[in-house]
């Protein structure tokens, strides 16, 4: 009897299962590029901006956010090693840009300190997309793979 058995349809996630790597995948790459446009639309709303802190969150950034984590999360149950590493690479996104999100409303309020670019995000992102790509697209890899491990 599987643990989850009562709150995951267990027998779905086995027929979604070759698909949910690949979903993982895509949730990194538009969360790359939310991240992108939000940070265009933080900057065009401290330039026009009249009040202190004109910076506010963009709800498809948020969302690509959940979506990655929560698809991260599905993946732990069906391959747990590589879902734990995974949601790891996904949970340091989110707090990141979180804390990102927290500096660019300080850098906002100051009018001495430019905009600049949510560099500890694009990191976590970098690594998230290099193990997401890993694991979805290892079918390539796999021949060469094998013959030397």
């Amino acid at each position: 009897m599987q643990p989850l058995q009562f709150l995951v349809p267990l027998d779905a996630l086995d027929a979604l299962e070759p698909i949910i790597p690949l979903v993982v995948f895509g949730f990194v790459i538009l969360n790359i590029l939310t991240r992108l446009l939000q940070h265009r639309r933080h900057r065009s709303q401290v330039e026009s901006g009249d009040e202190d802190g004109s910076v506010s969150r963009w709800l498809p950034h948020t969302a690509t956010n959940l979506g990655l984590v929560l698809s991260s999360f599905v993946y732990m149950i069906i391959e747990p090693h590589g879902g734990m590493v995974m949601s790891i690479l996904a949970l340091s996104v989110f707090i990141s840009d979180f804390f990102e999100f927290e500096s660019r409303l300080v850098e906002a309020r100051s009018k001495s300190k430019s905009l600049e670019r949510p560099t500890a995000a694009i990191g976590a992102s970098v690594f998230a997309l290099l193990y997401a790509s890993y694991q979805s697209f290892f079918f390539l890899i796999e021949p060469l793979w094998n013959s030397i491990v």
